[in-house]
């Protein structure tokens, strides 16, 4: 039997109550649980969060799961860090857990927006200086043949010069 330790939910519409339960995996989120390992109330603020510890350590140890909002509030209060330092064989004695959780700040439309136009032009600005320095490039390059090409040019004129002296002189010694 897979045991999962999650959230169930209590309370009246629109006033969730959670419990945090270990329960079989195939059972429903509300249905048959095998015990309770403490509770989760989100209304109050700060949000207050009673573990009971032992129990909890106890099915970690039997291999139980935890869901992924369950696992996030266990580290929110430190249970997680004590957890692992009482597995290495650290003294936890005097580590308490918090008994509160602050919520974080949700972000609004808003905000999303801005943070989405911040990334966008990040991007852009990013493109522009790649096209730029590509520009730069061929800009040095074009430079370069350009060089290239006069220096040849100019190697061509000395070596034409010095083609036409050596055929006038042939002629000057025949007249």
């Amino acid at each position: 039997m897979a045991v999962h330790i999650r959230l169930r939910r209590m309370g009246k519409k629109k006033r969730p109550f959670y419990r945090i339960v270990a329960a079989d995996s195939r059972r429903a989120r509300d249905g048959r649980f095998l015990e309770v390992l403490g509770t989760y109330n989100p209304i109050e603020r700060p949000a207050v969060i009673s573990l009971q510890e032992e129990r909890l350590a106890h099915w970690l140890d039997e291999g139980a799961e935890t869901s992924d909002t369950v696992a996030s509030l266990l580290t929110q209060v430190g249970f997680t860090a004590k957890y692992d330092q009482a597995k290495k064989g650290v003294d936890v004695t005097e580590v308490e857990l918090k008994t509160t959780i602050t919520e974080r700040k949700k972000k609004t439309r808003k905000v999303k927006k801005a943070i989405i136009a911040k990334q966008q032009a990040a991007e852009a600005e990013a493109a522009a200086k790649i096209e730029a320095e590509k520009k730069a490039a061929a800009e040095a390059k074009a430079a370069e043949e350009a060089k290239a090409a006069e220096a040849k040019a100019a190697e061509e004129a000395k070596a034409a010069e010095e083609a036409k002296p050596a055929e006038d002189t042939p002629e000057e010694k025949s007249e």
